[in-house]
């Protein structure tokens, strides 16, 4: 079920952009909900699930910080499509080789710890690919890409997830190294979740939509998780 979900969520994003096109407000109050909802998961269940498990909290923090420099360093080639911002031409024929490879390495990291963190992580997870999906999507159809090498793209992306709870169950490394590698997702999260409501404010004015799908994120986290 876990592995269906996941992909589900990718495939719900990008039929939800031929289904109803979604406009760009739509988009932006989807994304500040996911970000409010992933960030609360980090620090209500992740942050104090890995400080539980270990006593060196020192190499705990350091592996956090590792996740936030690391997402700083993927986001650079993925153009932020992590936070639901591709800063990037459409009108290049060229394959966005580094995109992919970006997006997908952190497709597959984000679901390593999902088989020990379960429910929490993985509704968290859920919630932050539909809004990604639906911008990831919206580019491609927009680029001069073959239909083709679309579906690749969104078939290889949807299916990272699940491969990475695959491998974080089935490899002893991953077990063996649970706690540092939720900890160093904890960084990425940190990073995206952030990125994701800071942009998610106009010049810095105050939205009250947005402000409400914050607050329902944060909410629905402390109310059902």
């Amino acid at each position: 079920m876990t592995y269906i979900l996941l992909i589900v969520s990718v495939l719900l994003g990008s039929f939800l952009v031929f289904l109803i096109k979604p406009s760009n407000k739509i988009v932006r109050l989807l994304l500040a909900f996911s970000g409010a909802y992933l960030l609360s998961v980090t620090i209500l269940h992740l942050l104090p699930e890995v400080y539980t498990e270990s006593t060196d909290y020192k190499r705990i923090g350091v592996f956090i910080l590792v996740g936030i420099i690391l997402q700083s360093v993927l986001e650079s080639f993925s153009k932020g499509a992590e936070h639901g911002h591709i800063h990037m031409h459409a009108d290049s024929k060229k394959f966005p080789t580094l995109l992919f490879f970006s997006l997908c390495l952190h497709a597959f990291s984000e679901g390593l710890p999902i088989h020990h963190s379960g429910d929490n992580l993985l509704w968290a997870i859920i919630v932050h690919k539909i809004p990604i999906a639906i911008v990831l999507t919206t580019f491609l159809i927009h680029t001069k890409y073959s239909k083709k090498t679309i579906f690749i793209f969104l078939f290889f992306f949807g299916f990272m997830s699940p491969l990475g709870v695959l491998v974080g169950d089935k490899v002893v490394f991953f077990n063996d190294y649970y706690t540092e590698i939720t900890a160093l997702i904890i960084g990425v999260f940190l990073h995206i979740s952030t990125i994701i409501l800071f942009e998610s404010s106009e010049n810095h004015k105050f939205n009250l939509q947005k402000f409400t799908a914050i607050l329902l994120g944060v909410l629905l986290t402390i109310f059902t998780l």
